[in-house]
This record gives C-alpha cells, sequence and structure tokens, in this order.
C-alpha cells in the first residue's frame, strides 16, 4: 500500500512540474512575442539646405545639407549677405520614417519689409516644408539683403502636434538680425513666428538655428 501511495504521490509531482514548465514557456514565449511586436519608434529629423549662389562667404557655419534628430537644435548656419555678388539658397524639410508628425504641417514664407525692393529673391510666396519618409527639401527661398533699404522677414507656420524653436541671433552688430544675444521663439498651432534679416556692410552676421519637437 505505502508503494502505492508513494508512486500516485510521484505521478502528481511529475504533473505539477509539468504544468509549471508549461506555463513558464508560454510566458517566456508571450515576453518575447510582445519584444518582437512593439520596436523603438525612429524620430523625425528637421533638415536645412543652406548653399551660396555667389561669393561663398556670405553664407557661413554649417552649409550643405544638414538633418538634425528631434529634440536636438540644428548646427548654425550663417547669414552675412552684403553688397557682395549672390546670396544664399535655404530650403527645409522633415524626414519622418514612422509617421509620427501625421495630420501636422509646417510652411516657411521669405518676404520684404516695406521698402524693401530688391533685397530677398523672387520666391517670396507660402512653401510647404514636406514631412515625408524619405529626406527631401521644400523649394528654396533665397536670402540676399544688402545696403538697400529694408530687409527680409522669415516666417514659420505650423500646425498639428509641432513645436518648432527658432533662433537667430547677432555676432557682431545687433541691428542686423531679430536678437542681440540667443533667444529662442516657440512656432506652435494659431502662433507663428517671423524673424528679421537685415544684414548689410556692418561688422558680423546672424546665427541661425532650429529644433523640431512634437508631442
Amino acid at each position: 500500500m505505502s508503494g502505492l501511495r508513494m508512486t500516485g504521490r510521484l505521478r502528481s509531482l511529475a504533473l505539477v512540474l509539468a504544468a509549471g514548465a508549461f506555463m513558464v514557456a508560454g510566458l517566456s514565449s508571450t515576453a518575447a512575442y510582445a519584444t518582437e511586436a512593439a520596436p523603438l519608434s525612429v524620430e523625425p529629423q528637421l533638415g536645412i539646405q543652406f548653399n551660396p549662389d555667389g561669393d561663398a562667404g556670405q553664407c557661413g557655419g554649417t552649409t550643405g545639407d544638414q538633418w538634425a534628430t528631434s529634440p536636438n537644435w540644428t548646427q548654425a548656419i550663417r547669414f552675412d549677405t552684403d553688397d557682395r555678388a549672390g546670396g544664399c539658397q535655404l530650403a527645409f524639410g522633415v524626414n519622418d520614417p514612422d509617421g509620427t508628425l501625421a495630420g501636422s504641417s509646417i510652411s516657411y514664407q521669405l518676404t520684404r519689409s516695406a521698402g524693401g525692393v530688391g533685397q530677398c529673391g523672387d520666391n517670396l510666396g507660402v512653401n510647404t516644408v514636406p514631412i515625408l519618409p524619405i529626406p527631401v527639401f521644400g523649394a528654396p527661398v533665397r536670402v540676399d539683403t544688402d545696403s538697400q533699404p529694408g530687409w527680409c522677414n522669415l516666417t514659420f507656420t505650423v500646425t498639428g502636434r509641432i513645436v518648432l524653436d527658432i533662433q537667430l541671433y547677432a555676432d557682431g552688430d545687433a541691428g542686423q538680425c531679430s536678437d542681440a544675444s540667443p533667444v529662442t521663439h516657440y512656432a506652435f498651432a494659431g502662433t507663428p513666428v517671423t524673424v528679421k534679416i537685415d544684414t548689410d556692410n556692418r561688422a558680423g552676421g546672424c546665427q541661425f538655428l532650429l529644433r523640431l519637437r512634437h508631442f
């Protein structure tokens, strides 16, 4: 009788162990599946394209194409257009591989101030910043201020779940830029931001940086 009871107990223990092993295996496979099904998202990137179309000394800092991953700042570009030939071609883009910014938008517009005839180039309409899963830039505007009267206004308009942080500050004569020292302006839905570019033959130029954030 004692042998039968022992055999029964061993069978019960084996069943309990088997059930436990099945549960652990089930949890392990579930955890592994959850890890594979929820990969980390890729943050969008804000791009600036900045190139001279005349005297290269008028367009400084980081020229060419650059991309900054949200929420990092872009590298500074530098406006120093004056009476030398040419100006600076400027465009923007957003690379959004995961569609994080779906339903949001950014636009930019370069306009002449009152009396600013001959400054700022010809593309004075509203330009859409492409928000695409590949790096693409919008239409370029031409920053070309000199010693003529007036200046260029650069305006950013945002909709949706985006905040665009903007800095444009002087590294010489403070009258050439919106700010004498780094001050951050915030463009968000319903609140556009306009900055002033008035570089000419005065000392120094304007440092310009952007940062893209979303919520």
